[in-house]
This record gives structure tokens, C-alpha cells and sequence, in this order.
């Protein structure tokens, strides 16, 4: 690495021990280290949304507790020279490693087949089985030798690998003799995967199996931390797991080990000299509720600040949109209903809405209610925590809303994507032969029809109209549709015109109402822009004689239609 002074930010760098020797910037979590230990919970489960650091910490866990002399001989202690952890006592550095640690992450395990996950997963057990393969060289495992040499080199039958990690941490034990730490990262992965593409059931008895015989009654385990998304109890994966502490986003503990406090956001811009851009990147990242702590997502973060330091007027974008498919935000398009749409107007016009939230929902759930959906958008990061209060059942209500202008990008942008499909898939005839016979009602009729089936962005309802008006005239056979093109005096919201210019061409200005009883004067308002603006100037210089003017007022899901009367031009004799 080339030494500049100034610590590179660890873009996509999961590995603790790395990030500390390779000297990228680390925002200070191993204070996790001293409160797992305090807590003493035999079984953590970690539950948060994907990119808030889940990894990192059980890497740095792993770097704390594992006893590496064996294998890569590294002073673990260094890697935590100056962090926070060493200043907590005795009682927790003495534990550096001291333990022999089975770490498996299973975020890999994203496949369209069961044979394809399974094997994913059989090979990560096998890999951790070949790191360890040093306590072979015990006697007092002769017995075990066989077995251990089949998992390891992938031969196994699936019932030898859905006991492997209970088998590993004996062996482990019997060689280190102390009881083992068990790390299981993402682990919900497989079964999010599994529900999507059609063998769910299967995935589910492979991971009861795995988990259930490592963790429960097992006593060759000093304690295990898991992470994932979703708790994910209703499958009985951790059935009968009383010594099971479940940590989600809801919890005050644990709550700002995930992702970035704000002073270690001001930390990081003022080390990198963008204090500059502190409230815009608030308004973008900020948001996310983890118990009492608000965070931000580290990894746009760190994205953000990586494009600002080389360029500080570099474009605010949804990074986080591209690590995952942010399928559950549009499994929530397709299958609203009329009230869901109306919930969703809600949030992207900025709102909140109320809703009852069960943490143990499950991924073959989803799709059997709408509610069920808005569990999941809580619980993985999509939608944001205002209120919490019960019901007359004692249920969890919670008032929700968008986190951030990240999120409501990647809303808008599914939202949009749906939108084009939908537009594909009806037909749009009618309305296409009313607007260019001048049939003012009936196109009025048709754009209401689509008003009503579409979701709305009410923070800016023209640009909103707009798109969905070009959305929808797009399809139109033989015409091709322009928008905010320069054209006489001013920009014309939209046109359309024939291929041909002996065709006819249409020129739609839009006007947005604050109240229906605005509709008629706002189409009044946008054919006088038409003509007072010169609109039509761009049409008559290509040629086109029959030119229609229409205007165009929304409000909400209503609108209304005015045309003026069609221009024809005589051709000079």
C-alpha cells in the first residue's frame, strides 16, 4: 500500500484483521467484544439490515477470541493495540486469544437449487474442517480421524454435515481442551434464497439440523454469536433453544454496534476535511433506528465519502441499492392492494403509516398477507421506526416511515420499474385514439383509470405527473414522444408526433392543483402557457399541419383535460 498520511477507507473490506494491518480507517467497535462478555448469553443472535457491519464485527470477534498459535501464529493482541476494548480491564484483553473459534458464514449460499446451496454450504464446512485440520496430529482424536477427513474433504452425507459443527467444536475441544466459540455469519441467507426460488422446505431441515445440534444441548460450546436479518424462529430452526438471546434492531442492546453513530460520521469527515457535506449526507444515509440509537448506513457511507474526497461535487446516489436485489420492495408493489397503494402515496409524499410488527414472521409468510410485508421492510432496513405503542391484543404497533433520501430513491426506482411494466402489459388504445381524434372525455376517462392503479410521488408532483404521463404515452405505435424539449420560447412539458410529418403532432403542457376545485383553471393556465410560449413553434418548422393542444391539471388521483382546437395549416399554393 502506498503511504500518502491518510488512511484509505475500507471499501468492501470485511476482514478485521486486515483492515487493522493494511491501516484502513475502522470506526471502533470493539467495545461489542466487552458487553457479549457481560451479558453472558450463551447464543446471540444479531439481526440486521445487509452492509451495517454484521461481517466485520464477527470477524473481529473471531480475530479477539481465537487462539491462532497453531496456525498463523499471529499476536492477536496487536491487532487491537489502541482500540477501545484494551482500556476495559483485565478481565476481557486476558481472554485474547484463548479459545479455538469456528467461524462459517453462509452469505454465499444465494442459489436457484437446493443441490447448489447445499453444496455451497458443504464446502464452507469442509474449508473450515481443513483450517483447523492441525488437531489431527491428537492422539486422542484417532477415532474421530475418519470422520473428520471425510467432511473435510467433501464427502460426507448430508446428515454427517448437518452435524458437522457440533462434531468440529468437540474435536476442538478434546484439542484445545476448552469448549469452543461458534461464529455463524448471515444465516438466514440461504433460506431468503431458498424461498424465492421453490425449496424452502428442504433448506429449512438442513439449517435445523446444523444450527440446532451446534447450538442447543451442546456441551462443547463456551457461547455462539449468529447474525442474519430476520429472527426467523417460526421454523423451528431454533426450536427449544432456551439459552437463544435474540438482538434486533427493536433492542436497546447492542444498538449502536451496527452501523455509524453521528459523532463517528462528524469523526470521519472531519478526518477526511468534508465537514462541508455533514446535513447532505445526514439527509441521504441518516435515519435507521436501532433500539434507542439512530445510525447511518456505513455502507453508503463509506461510498459517499470515498467519491467526495476525489471529487466533493460528485452525485448523491443510492449505494445501497446495488448490494441487494431489494426484491421484498417490490414483491410490496406487486401485491398491494388499494389500501397498500394508499399506504404507499403515504410514505413517499414523506408521511408515516401504522402498523403491527411481529419479529418471528417467516420467509415462506410473506406473500400470505400484505401486513407480513410490512414486517419485512421494517426488520431489513427499508422502512424506519416513529412510534411504538400497543394495541387492545398487546400487539406491537408501530408508526413507519421512509429512513432516508437513499431509501426513497430505491422506492421510486421500483415503483418506476413497475410502473413501465405495467403500461406494457394493458392496453392503451383508447386512450392513444382520444388524444389524437381530440376526444378530450374519453382521454380524460382513460388517464383517471391509470391514476387510480398507479403509486405516487407527491414531494414533487409535477416531475411525478410528468413521467407518468411520458410513461404512458411512450407506447404509442408511430409516434415518438419528447419531453422538456426546447421549443419557441420555453420548454413544452411533452410532445408527441407521427413519424411522418404529415401526421399529426400533440403538445401536452401540465399544471399540478393544490385542490380539485383548481383542476379547470390550471388546464386553462396550461394552454395559454401553450401559446404564449410558443410551443407549437418546433412542430411547424418540421412540417406538421395537424398539431392538437392539450392541457393537462392533476391533483392527487384525479385530473382533468382540456384541448384547444387542432391547427391546420393550408400548404402555400
Amino acid at each position: 500500500m502506498i503511504e500518502t498520511g491518510i488512511k484509505p477507507l475500507p471499501i468492501g473490506i470485511s476482514f478485521f484483521d486486515k483492515m487493522i494491518e493494511k491501516g484502513y480507517y475502522y470506526v471502533d467497535k470493539t467495545l461489542l467484544i466487552k458487553e457479549i462478555l457481560d451479558k453472558d448469553a450463551e447464543v446471540n443472535l444479531f439481526t440486521r439490515p445487509r452492509r451495517f457491519g454484521k461481517t466485520l464485527n464477527m470477524r473481529m470477534l473471531q480475530c479477539f477470541f481465537e487462539d491462532t498459535r497453531e496456525t498463523t501464529g499471529k499476536d492477536a493482541a496487536s491487532l487491537f493495540k489502541g482500540l477501545k476494548i484494551m482500556s476495559a480491564g483485565e478481565q476481557y484483553t486476558t481472554l485474547i486469544g484463548s479459545y479455538p473459534v469456528v467461524f462459517l458464514t453462509f452469505k454465499d449460499a444465494r442459489m436457484q437449487l437446493f443441490e447448489s446451496a447445499f453444496t455451497v454450504l458443504k464446502n464452507g464446512v469442509a474449508d473450515e474442517f481443513g483450517r483447523h485440520k492441525y488437531i489431527l496430529k491428537n492422539e486422542k482424536l484417532i477415532e474421530k480421524k475418519e470422520q473428520y477427513e471425510r467432511i473435510m474433504r467433501g464427502n460426507g452425507d448430508i446428515e454427517e454435515y448437518g452435524n458437522a459443527l457440533k462434531f468440529l467444536s468437540e474435536c476442538l475441544s478434546i484439542h484445545h481442551e476448552k469448549k469452543a466459540i461458534i461464529l455463524i455469519d448471515e444465516y438466514d441467507v440461504p433460506l431468503e434464497a431458498s424461498w424465492s426460488n421453490g425449496y424452502y422446505n428442504d433448506m429449512v431441515n438442513f439449517i435445523r439440523s446444523l444450527l440446532g445440534t451446534a447450538l442447543k444441548d451442546n456441551p462443547f460450546l463456551e457461547f455462539a454469536a449468529i447474525t442474519g436479518c430476520l429472527r426467523i424462529s417460526k421454523e423451528s430452526i431454533f426450536t427449544g433453544l432456551n439459552n437463544l438471546a435474540v438482538n434486533s434492531i427493536l433492542n436497546k442492546n447492542y444498538s449502536e454496534y451496527f452501523g455509524f453513530a453521528q459523532n463517528e460520521v462528524e469523526e470521519i469527515l472531519k478526518y477526511y476535511n468534508l465537514e462541508s457535506c455533514s446535513n447532505i449526507l445526514k439527509e441521504w444515509y441518516d435515519g435507521y433506528l436501532f433500539g434507542n440509537s439512530e445510525v447511518y448506513n456505513p455502507w453508503s457511507t463509506l461510498n459517499v465519502i470515498n467519491e467526495l474526497c476525489a471529487d466533493k461535487n460528485s452525485i448523491w446516489r443510492a449505494y445501497w441499492a446495488n448490494t441487494s436485489s431489494n426484491t421484498i420492495v417490490r414483491t410490496l408493489i406487486d401485491k398491494a392492494d388499494d389500501a397498500a397503494k394508499t399506504d404507499i402515496d403515504t410514505l413517499i409524499s414523506g408521511g408515516t403509516i401504522k402498523k403491527t410488527i411481529h419479529e418471528d414472521i417467516t420467509y415462506d409468510e410473506v406473500e400470505k398477507n400484505i401486513d407480513n410485508i410490512w414486517n419485512f421492510l421494517f426488520f431489513t432496513g427499508y422502512l424506519k421506526k416513529t412510534s411504538e405503542q400497543a394495541d387492545s391484543q398487546d400487539n406491537l404497533v408501530l408508526g413507519l416511515t421512509i429512513p432516508n433520501k437513499e431509501l426513497f430513491c430505491i422506492y421510486r426506482n421500483k415503483i418506476q420499474e413497475w410502473f413501465k411494466e405495467t403500461i406494457e402489459q394493458q392496453d392503451l388504445s383508447p386512450l392513444y385514439t382520444a388524444v389524437l381524434e381530440g376526444d378530450a372525455q374519453t382521454f380524460e376517462d382513460e388517464l383517471s383509470e391509470l391514476l387510480v392503479d398507479s403509486i405516487s410521488f407527491y414531494d414533487s408532483q409535477e416531475n411525478f405527473y410528468h413521467g407518468f404521463l411520458t410513461g404512458v404515452l411512450s407506447k404509442a405505435k408511430r409516434y415518438l414522444v419528447k419531453s422538456n424539449r426546447e421549443s419557441g420560447n420555453g420548454r413544452s412539458d411533452i410532445f408527441m408526433k407521427n413519424v411522418s410529418a404529415k401526421g399529426k403532432a400533440v403538445v401536452f403542457e401540465l399544471k399540478a392543483a393544490q385542490n380539485m376545485q383548481e383542476l379547470s383553471a390550471k388546464c386553462d393556465e396550461a394552454l395559454r402557457q401553450i401559446d404564449e410560449k410558443n410551443y407549437l413553434h418546433e412542430l411547424e418548422q418540421e412540417g406538421y399541419q395537424h398539431i392538437l393542444k392539450y392541457g393537462i391539471a392533476f391533483c392527487r388521483k384525479d385530473c382533468m383535460v382540456k384541448m384547444a382546437d387542432a391547427i391546420v395549416k393550408e400548404k402555400d399554393n
